[in-house]
């Protein structure tokens, strides 16, 4: 455990070799994934949230539990059902008859790391309990707001087979997603290293280590605002997202929030990597998860199977990289 780390700023070096650490212990549970494990980790970071968009029985469940243990926060999980109701997320006040007064029953949004299994289960009234959560880390019941635990994150998964009796996520609810990613099949040599280790731990459950606690990952989310961010990389990350708006495959292009979101994630990616300062191959390697979910097609392309990943992909092609001398910090 990371303590003495939490009393002090932490330095990008600090900051890489954690980040190093948290990602091989999560890698003991979520095999052959680092990519993926690296986004989750750059989102939590750069304090947001996460949309995992995949298959049945991908460890998605297996990866945000497996963040909450290794990184000491305190976990729930919700299943989202068509009858789940904004109280069961949120919380409700609760008529003590001892008392003869109310008292508010937290929800399992009061957590570090919720897990939103199957959020598209759930119908809309539901799924804007946490509208409030996710944005503002408050929750406002019976006309008095209650802050959220810090850190605060979001995992919500959804299954991309299955569509009836689902409610589909509107665009202000993906808007709060700082990322989107996909777990992806595993690999024929990956796949069977997830059987070779449940064979010999001789359990389901997979035993995690806490790398960093609640602080020292408080300390990490600080030292990514020390980041230094050019001028000609954040109008380089805002003429991507500019971009975005003007292809003519695009009905609604990405938010001012996406920027933010962009920038965010570029910074942690530095920081991830030792670096104090952002360049342009921080904000390419992160523009497709953190941009591609916010897009808003227009409803003809649906027979051409165009995606949203593909034109962020375009503009990343067509906007001009600044040079890479003009990256680091000011002299």
């Amino acid at each position: 455990m990371a303590g003495p780390l939490q009393r002090r700023p932490l330095t990008g070096a600090e900051v890489g070799v954690l980040g190093g650490q948290i990602l091989d212990e999560v890698e003991r549970a979520v095999v052959g994934k680092r990519p993926v494990c690296e986004l989750v980790l750059l989102a939590l970071l750069a304090d947001g949230h996460v949309l995992v968009e995949d298959n049945p029985g991908l460890a998605k469940t297996l990866l945000a539990r497996s963040f909450a243990q290794v990184t000491g926060l305190d976990f729930a999980r919700v299943q989202f059902t068509p009858d789940l109701m904004p109280a069961d997320v949120v919380g409700s006040s609760v008529y003590d008859q001892r008392s003869g007064d109310f008292s508010f029953r937290p929800g399992p949004v009061a957590t570090s790391l919720l897990l939103a299994d199957e959020i598209n289960r759930a119908p809309a009234k539901t799924q804007a309990a946490l509208l409030e959560a996710m944005q503002e880390r408050q929750v406002t019941v019976d006309g008095v707001t209650r802050p959220l635990p810090r850190p605060f994150l979001v995992v919500a998964t959804q299954n991309p087979l299955e569509y009836e009796g689902t409610y589909p996520l509107p665009e202000a609810q993906l808007d709060r997603f700082a990322v989107r990613l996909r777990v992806g099949d595993e690999a024929r040599d990956d796949e069977w290293e997830v059987v070779e280790r449940r064979v010999a731990r001789r359990t389901e459950a997979v035993a995690l280590e806490a790398v960093v606690d609640r602080a020292t990952l408080l300390a990490m989310q600080r030292a990514v605002e020390d980041v230094h961010l050019a001028e000609a990389v954040g109008r380089y990350a805002v003429d991507v997202v500019t971009a975005t708006r003007e292809r003519p495959q695009v009905l609604v292009g990405a938010s001012p929030r996406g920027t933010l979101a962009l920038v965010q994630l570029a910074r942690a990616r530095a920081l991830l990597a030792g670096r104090d300062f952002v360049t342009p191959d921080d904000v390419k390697a992160v523009a497709v998860p953190a941009l591609a979910h916010r897009l808003v097609l227009r409803p003809e392309l649906w027979v051409t199977d165009v995606r949203g990943e593909d034109v962020v992909a375009e503009c990343l092609h067509l906007v001009a990289t600044p040079a890479p001398d003009v990256a680091g910090p000011p002299r």
